[in-house]
């Protein structure tokens, strides 16, 4: 019988495999597609056989859908940020940063999840109708308390979401039209910074409650 310890080992291998596997489909997917890549390809790259890559994945689907709900699993990590105790102006100014980051540092993972979500998501329909449009009701009742405490302006928080995704993830699905238009992307920190400031002062400036005199 194995020994604890061997057991261990033999899961951190397969761990550690399964990881490879999903970071070369997730290399793999993000330039060619659903259909243009081919599991020979992912294969290669990960240095595995055809053969041990359905030990963990059944098919080319089952892989793609892995590597799209770890995808949505951080695509949607900092939403879950905004809770009603928190201050509204510095959830969504950390919101910009992290989202901001995130299409800086996995530029692929944004356009590979762009890519799903306009190609009608047929394969993720059922994970965006249910997490994430249970996150996001949870997350509208935040704002909107935040909006009757007096604390944001009154603005349809459905609404407030959609901006925040749209101008982070821009960075990322379009850096090339970001490249070829400013000369620059995020991963040139100036920029970054510059991109962070004007964000913060555009949509901060929107939400916050103007004074009354």
């Amino acid at each position: 019988m194995p020994s604890a310890a061997s057991l261990n080992r033999r899961l951190r291998n397969s761990e550690r495999k399964r990881a490879v596997i999903l970071e070369a489909a997730l290399a793999t997917f993000s330039k060619y597609g659903l259909h243009g890549a081919s599991i020979e390809q992912i294969a290669s790259l990960a240095d595995v056989s055809k053969t041990n890559l359905f030990y963990y994945f059944n098919n080319k689907e089952e892989l793609y859908v892995s590597v799209l709900r770890s995808l949505l699993d951080l695509w949607l990590k900092p939403l879950r940020s905004f809770t009603e105790d928190r201050d509204p102006i510095e959830a969504i100014r950390d919101y910009l940063r992290v989202k901001l980051e995130f299409s800086r540092d996995h530029p692929a993972e944004s356009r590979l999840f762009c890519m799903e979500v306009m190609q009608g998501a047929p394969l993720m329909l059922t994970e965006l109708q249910q997490p994430l449009h249970d996150l996001v009701e949870n997350k509208i009742a935040v704002i909107q308390t935040w909006i009757d405490q007096g604390k944001l302006t009154a603005v349809e928080p459905y609404h407030l979401i959609f901006s925040l995704w749209a101008t982070t993830q821009h960075y990322a699905d379009f850096r090339v039209q970001v490249e070829a238009v400013a000369g620059k992307t995020l991963d040139d920190p100036g920029f970054f910074k510059e991109t962070l400031i004007s964000l913060e002062t555009i949509i901060l400036n929107g939400v916050t409650p103007r004074k009354t005199t």
